[in-house]
């Protein structure tokens, strides 16, 4: 139990430490003093403006939806029994980025297509859609490193798609989704971090409310069942809730890549246990630091130009997968 204190209190002082740096840190610097009596009301001054309208909205969505996409991974690893599965390489972010940019070029003008809800119910259309081409594929093949092969392929052929439908967009949206379709958390505002906020939230609890089911899935199918549990009624409910928290990142911030796969083996190294009821809150906690240190560096290292935020997870997550690899051949699992 005193480990797992111990981590907890690694992952919210990582946690408070970053989301800090990413109020302080920027083209105009902020000390922490300032921040905190910006934050109390006690500074109205020109830096108030930018924390409040600018970085705090930007740091607390980087920080919910990091959140909820590494609880996305951790979802689909438990339904496939797969350390592997994820939302961006099974090709479910790359549905929702498809959805997203149909509405926003073909309904543009239109000010609902703009709209949190308009966009997360885009998003979580292309995300079922999406999963439901996995779901298939799986059944028609047996070995994980295959399904794997396919959801790159539906990844690859959702954003072809995507590139083409953007080629119809207004030269003024065209920028705009070019960043967006790189992954970013800039531009979000408080409206949309309270539709985030609520979508995720509640998400979130109910996946930590499900932990002792999940616990009992990951033993096994026949195992499960022997529990009273109806498997494939709570594996749909696994799908649509991983669909869900994929589909909200990417109507905010775009695909974003490798944080639902390396996340949660990461969170699993540090607490050396399986339990859902764990790991649940914790791949949250894990997912919101690792986003935001990775739109910290996105926007502050070449400065003032901004990197997709893709670019710096794919830089930190792709060689955690590539680990989780080359350890899984040398355990002869295929």
């Amino acid at each position: 139990m005193k480990r797992y204190r111990a981590a907890y209190l690694i992952l919210a002082i990582l946690l408070l430490a970053l989301l800090a740096l990413n109020l302080c840190v920027g083209s105009v610097s902020l000390p922490l003093s300032q921040v905190w009596a910006i934050l109390r009301g006690q500074d109205p001054g020109a830096g108030a403006d930018i924390l409040l309208r600018i970085r705090l909205p930007r740091a607390v969505a980087a920080a919910v939806l990091g959140g909820g996409l590494a609880l996305s991974g951790y979802l689909l690893q438990t339904f496939f029994h797969n350390p592997i599965a994820g939302p961006y390489i099974l090709g479910v972010s790359s549905g929702a980025k498809l959805t997203v940019a149909l509405l926003l070029v073909f309904a543009v003008g239109q000010p609902w297509a703009r709209s949190s809800w308009a966009m997360i119910a885009a998003a979580c259309a292309g995300a079922l859609a999406a999963m439901g081409f996995v779901l298939l594929l799986s059944r028609a093949v047996d070995r994980m490193s295959v399904l794997i092969v396919g959801g790159v392929m539906i990844g690859y052929i959702c954003s072809a798609v995507t590139d083409f439908v953007v080629t119809f967009a207004q030269d003024a949206d065209i920028v705009n989704l070019h960043n967006w379709s790189r992954g970013s958390f800039s531009g979000i505002g408080w409206e949309n971090v309270k539709v985030m906020s609520l979508v995720v939230g509640l998400t979130l609890l109910g996946t930590f409310l499900l932990s002792k089911p999940i616990g009992a899935f990951q033993m096994g199918e026949g195992y499960a069942k022997s529990m009273g549990l109806n498997v494939r009624a709570f594996g749909a409910v696994l799908v649509i809730f991983s669909s869900i928290l994929s589909a909200c990142v990417t109507a905010f911030a775009g695909p974003i890549s490798f944080v639902g796969v390396a996340v949660p083996h990461l969170v699993k190294s540090l607490f050396r246990t399986a339990k859902p009821i764990l790991l649940v809150p914790a791949c949250f906690l894990g997912g919101a630091s690792f986003c935001l240190l990775c739109d910290l560096l996105a926007r502050s290292l070449f400065a003032p130009t901004e990197l997709g935020i893709s670019t710096v997870t794919a830089v930190f997550g792709a060689p955690v997968v590539l680990w989780i690899l080359v350890r899984r051949k040398r355990e002869g699992v295929a």
